[in-house]
């Protein structure tokens, strides 16, 4: 492979679908299914009309509503997994000379689906998006049965929650005989240094009839933001009968409104397939036009301005609604991240719903989109419970030799038109030494890193990581060359031994900070980020003190399901937010320090030792200890100094911001009062923040972001607040809250970021732990009010309002 020492620069204009997911026809998704768990059925005997079936929502997640258990393996949150069938009928218009397709978002996993009892396809992943032409397998009379069959049986195939089922959209498409292929649009984009940019589009063609069409032609048109038409261009097409055609050509956008993290700015191209005149199909995507590059000495840049990373990974699950989680959701949690000052998503550790990456588009976050965290061989998973036992194999190895390059494809193809994607990863850790890979380099001193010590000759050896990642690589460079190929390194002493580092073109590294400086020597070509780190001040200043880190993602972003310790452990609960939204301390540490607003939090905590220098990030928010006590009192902030008060009076004098541990911090004797902490940049006063002692509950408050339900089988987001006399939240508040839905509504869960497994998260009652509650409340009409009552003890009523107004 050729050397890289040079900045690899990749200009490219984006486009992310919206209503258009699959890339052409008309779509229409299907929610109402019927749902039994067990495989006692075929597809050829259904009988939906069975008690065994139930009316199910797709999407679905069966295994969130099912009871946790400590007879399940840990890595699934104690959730079980199983086979379940899925079945609902198609109403098709015999008469009808159109093609249909079933186009999944998502099933995990191992799923069949069946159309009148014939076996249509197959797709073991339960990640990727999968489209089947199903228009052969109509039945004539235009009464269709669609079954699906899940088989995730082997529940621990995975080391955190995947959830179980059709957790994503299904999208029923009508298209002519002629259309768009699936995910057929593709450019790229070259930008001027006068900010003129020229897009390559890339367009392919489906004819599925015995004739070659005439007068057929492709129409553009390229929207500006603000919705005026920034160009048109009309292309004439031939294509043969039955076969496949692309055409290529070329739009100018003069003056381009450049996508960003702070503007990003979204075209809208609408593409028309015509016959004499008459269309015959459509496409319409948003386009972001952008350039990106990477240095192995100055790290990334945007449009050309150099910048950090400031990153965080995500799983693909929100507690209570386990896999299956709505736009809404994503939004607002993408909001909190916006406030924390992230600019940065990690898809770890697999193609994640359509949804996401939209509002990456939208919201101006910077993707880096991973394929897989296994190759051919399986990590080893706690397969009952957590420590216990022999280690497990479960996993993806059985089916990536015939399905890994084709599963890779699948995610390039439907995502690389997104704005918000810089960089495609190939693997996750699967170079972590020992699991399963080893090499006589790890007998040798220096390797922390590794499940066993030393090399293991029984193991798979090391050298397969250079074919394997060569053969990745190149699967993504056939479809896409306008970003750079990475992936996250475990083990980079191990993997240094072999071609994996120079197989692709931008090299993360896990938890390996303290290699850094010498690996950008040893390997001066090669460009090197966090591609998973640590929380803590080090990890952040291992980015900012070398000019060649472009930057770091955490572990993680949100708490998550599944990775569980001990029964009843729910999850991994490292995140910066945890389960209902709720910022936790270190997310306002990290606040501190990557927004541009100002910030001060106030935490406490009683240090074990008062001498030590360490300062905790994960500082609560009581104000309530035994009188005397000695309380470490922290301030989070991005001022240059702070002055705290008790009652009004000074407590010491203003102390300056410790760039040591990027925390202000006093030790002092417990005093009942209102605490507060007023901060500074200079001489001006920057922002306050303040802890009372305990006080009793007095106030419920809900409230709702988007305030209406825009269909059937939309979901609200509400979330509930407890508050003291004065209005101010009660964080340390336990209160049991009571939930009831009135009108065309249901309650589809509580949230109150418990770690315990064993809790009842789909019943009307629920505690709001840390003062937080969030209920998902799913409309049952198009038209209507839902009113949700919040109730608890001495407190009065909260009622929060939603009007479902469908079409808007």
């Amino acid at each position: 492979m050729a050397s890289k020492n040079y900045a690899l620069a990749f200009a490219c204009l984006t486009l992310a679908t919206s209503s258009f997911a699959q890339g052409f026809g008309e779509s229409q998704s299907i929610r109402e299914w019927n749902f039994r768990l067990g495989d006692d059925v075929t597809a050829e005997a259904l009988k939906p009309n069975d008690p065994a079936w139930r009316p199910v929502i797709v999407p679905h997640d069966w295994s969130v509503e099912y009871p946790a258990s400590p007879d399940n393996a840990s890595c699934t949150g104690y959730l079980p997994g199983g086979i379940g069938w899925y079945e609902t009928e198609l109403e098709i218009d015999p008469a009808s000379d159109k093609r249909h397709y079933l186009y999944f978002e998502g099933v995990y996993n191992r799923s069949q689906v069946f159309v009148n009892g014939d076996l249509v396809g197959e797709r073991p992943n339960g990640y990727v998006s999968f489209l089947y032409d199903i228009t052969p397998h109509l039945d004539p009379d235009g009464s269709n049965q669609v079954s699906v069959r899940v088989d995730h049986s082997l529940s621990a195939d995975s080391r955190w929650y995947t959830g179980s089922g059709i957790y994503r959209p299904v999208h029923h498409v009508t298209a002519n005989q002629i259309h768009f292929a699936q995910w057929g649009t593709h450019y790229q984009a070259t930008v001027d240094e006068q900010g003129h940019a020229i897009l390559s589009i890339e367009t392919a063609v489906q004819n599925h009839q015995k004739r070659t069409p005439e007068n057929l032609t492709i129409e553009h048109t390229l929207y500006a933001p603000d919705g005026h038409v920034v160009a048109t261009k009309t292309l004439p097409l031939s294509i043969d009968a039955a076969e496949r055609t692309s055409i290529r050509t070329e739009v100018a956008v003069p003056h381009a409104q450049l996508w960003g993290i702070r503007s990003p700015h979204l075209y809208r191209l609408e593409s028309e397939l015509k016959t004499n005149g008459k269309r015959i199909d459509q496409s319409a995507t948003n386009v972001g036009i952008r350039t990106i590059a990477f240095d192995p000495n100055h790290g990334f840049a945007l449009n050309g301005e150099n910048m950090k990373i400031k990153g965080v990974c995500l799983h693909h699950d929100a507690g209570v609604l386990g896999a299956a989680v709505p736009k809404q959701v994503w939004r607002e949690r993408l909001q909190t991240l916006k406030e924390i000052g992230v600019n940065g998503i990690r898809m770890s550790h697999n193609p994640q719903a359509t949804d996401l990456y939209d509002l990456c588009d939208e919201m101006g976050f910077l993707v880096m989109d991973e394929a897989f965290d296994e190759w051919e061989t399986p990590k080893k998973k706690w397969i009952k419970g957590w420590n216990k036992g022999e280690p497990g194999f479960q996993g993806a190895a059985d089916f990536f030799h015939e399905w890994g390059e084709r599963d890779l494809e699948a995610m390039v193809l439907r995502d690389r038109n997104h704005p918000s994607i810089i960089m495609w990863s190939i693997g996750n850790e699967v170079d972590y030494p020992n699991d399963p890979y080893s090499h006589p380099i790890l007998d040798e001193e220096g390797i922390g890193q590794q499940h066993v010590a030393g090399y293991q000759k029984d193991q798979p050896h090391a050298d397969r990581l250079s074919e394997l990642s060569a053969r990745l690589a190149a699967v993504v460079r056939k479809h896409d060359t306008s970003r750079p190929v990475t992936a996250a390194l475990a083990g980079a002493v191990m993997s240094n031994e072999t071609e994996y580092p120079s197989n692709i073109d931008v090299v993360g590294y896990n938890y390996t900070e303290n290699r850094y400086a010498q690996d950008h020597a040893a390997y001066p070509e090669r460009i090197l980020y966090g591609s998973e780190t640590r929380h803590d001040l080090a990890a952040w200043k291992a980015v900012t003190d070398n000019d060649f880190i472009f930057g770091q993602f955490i572990w993680t972003g949100f708490d998550y399901l599944g990775e569980s310790g001990a029964w009843p452990s729910r999850g991994f609960t490292t995140g910066m937010v945890d389960l209902s939204n709720k910022i936790k301390a270190r997310g306002h540490f990290r606040r501190a320090l990557w927004s541009d607003e100002p910030v001060a939090y106030l935490g406490t905590y009683q240090p074990r030792d008062p001498k030590s220098k360490y300062v905790s990030i994960d500082a609560g928010r009581s104000w309530n200890y035994e009188s005397g006590q000695t309380v470490r009192v922290v301030c989070y902030t991005n001022g240059d100094s702070a002055q705290l008060y008790l009652d009004g009076k000074k407590l010491g004098k203003l102390k300056p911001y410790d760039p040591e541990t990027a925390i202000i911090h006093w030790d002092i004797p417990y005093q009942p009062g209102k605490l507060e902490v007023v901060t500074y940049r200079g001489q001006q006063k920057h922002v306050t923040d303040s802890l009372a002692p305990d006080r009793q509950a007095a106030e419920l408050r809900a409230s709702i972001q988007k305030p209406t339900l825009n269909e059937k089988y939309d979901i609200a987001v509400i979330t509930l607040e407890v508050l003291d006399q004065d209005g101010q939240p009660l964080d340390a508040s336990q209160l049991e809250v009571t939930c009831q839905v009135e009108g065309p509504g249901t309650l589809v869960g509580l949230e109150n970021a418990s770690r315990d497994a064993s809790e009842n998260f789909h019943d009307n009652v629920a505690v709001a732990q840390n003062g937080t509650l969030v209920a998902y409340v799913r409309a049952t009409a198009d038209h209507g009010t839902v009113a949700v009552h919040f109730t608890a003890d001495r407190t009065p009523r909260s009622v929060i309002e939603i009007p479902i107004q469908t079409g808007e």
